[in-house]
């Protein structure tokens, strides 16, 4: 149990925003679910985040114990774009999953982590577990961010969560782009059709997706897409919706193509944020995958020039 006093500089702030003054090693969201499990009271009573502290207010904080989590380490190859005591950025192939779940209890990028890191791993939301900051669906390609202490994995998910994080997509998507620069401001929820995909609907919340044409070629446009907000399968989805989806994505098309590609030609390129803890500025970059670059081989005939 962690007390603090409220002195004169922290009075009249939000309960929620003077832990996080109080208690830097405390992500937003472990403050959250620690005020939603009684896990803090102010002057021995509980209160809602929205709590203004008063002068004098005792605040005592019980913060949850990292438990081991029940997974396996798995020496599963990956490749490694950058690494230091603090992070790993890799690029992940296409077909393999972040997290286990349901169908995929292993082989995943967790598990080669846990293989990587060892005994450095984040113990934030009160489990010992590889500090994964951001996810890439199981079939795009790409740059990924993993955080190997919790300094490191809450400075990156304040980063990520703040917008400060420049995340830059190539896609191939079927169909003429005829707009060579456009942004797409769509809300995207769970869809009320089928559960386990997402669509474009009011009571979704804010995504915003950007692109530009870089090249078009006969029946298909190549993209490049930035993102500023990071809902499950955007661009996805944004690019579906308008009319244009992405080569080889079963969920938000039929897939077929004259390629034979299983899986979208989606791949995460560039990634730019502040080293978590020395603040360097990071620019990493990631080729994209053979199978990616030899449909751009195949399609070199079908280029259309203004």
């Amino acid at each position: 149990m962690n007390k603090y006093c409220i002195d004169e500089k922290n009075i009249n702030i939000r309960l929620d925003k003077v832990i996080s003054i109080l208690n830097t090693e405390l992500s937003r969201t472990a403050i959250q679910r620690l005020l939603e499990k009684d896990k803090v009271l102010v002057n021995g009573k509980r209160q809602k985040a929205s709590y203004k502290v008063c002068l004098n207010d005792i605040i005592e904080i019980e913060e949850e114990e990292a438990q081991e989590i029940d997974l396996k380490a798995q020496d599963i190859p990956l490749e490694i774009i950058y690494e230091d005591k603090d992070i790993i950025v890799i690029n992940k192939p296409k077909g393999i999953v972040v997290h286990p779940a349901n169908g995929n209890p292993d082989g995943t990028i967790v598990n080669a982590i846990m293989n990587i890191c060892k005994d450095s791993l984040s113990g934030i939301g009160g489990e010992i577990r590889p500090g994964i900051v951001h996810r890439l669906d199981k079939d795009t390609s790409g740059l990924l961010i993993i955080a190997k202490n919790d300094k490191a994995h809450i400075n990156m998910s304040e980063q990520i969560k703040d917008r400060k994080v420049k995340k830059t997509y190539i896609a191939l998507v079927r169909g003429i782009i005829k707009e060579n620069e456009a942004t797409i401001n769509m809300p995207i929820g769970r869809s009320t059709k089928d559960r386990k995909k997402m669509a474009v609907t009011k009571q979704g919340k804010e995504a915003i997706t950007h692109f530009k044409v870089l090249q078009r070629y006969d029946k298909y446009t190549l993209l490049e897409i930035k993102i500023d907000t990071g809902r499950t399968h955007q661009i996805r989805v944004h690019l579906s919706e308008i009319g244009y989806p992405v080569i080889g994505d079963y969920t938000y098309s039929n897939g077929k193509n004259e390629f034979g590609i299983i899986g979208q030609l989606l791949h995460a390129k560039k990634l730019e944020f502040m080293h978590p803890i020395t603040s360097e500025k990071m620019i990493l970059e990631a080729e994209l995958p053979v199978e990616f670059e030899n449909v751009l081989k195949e399609l070199e005939n079908r280029k259309i020039t203004d």
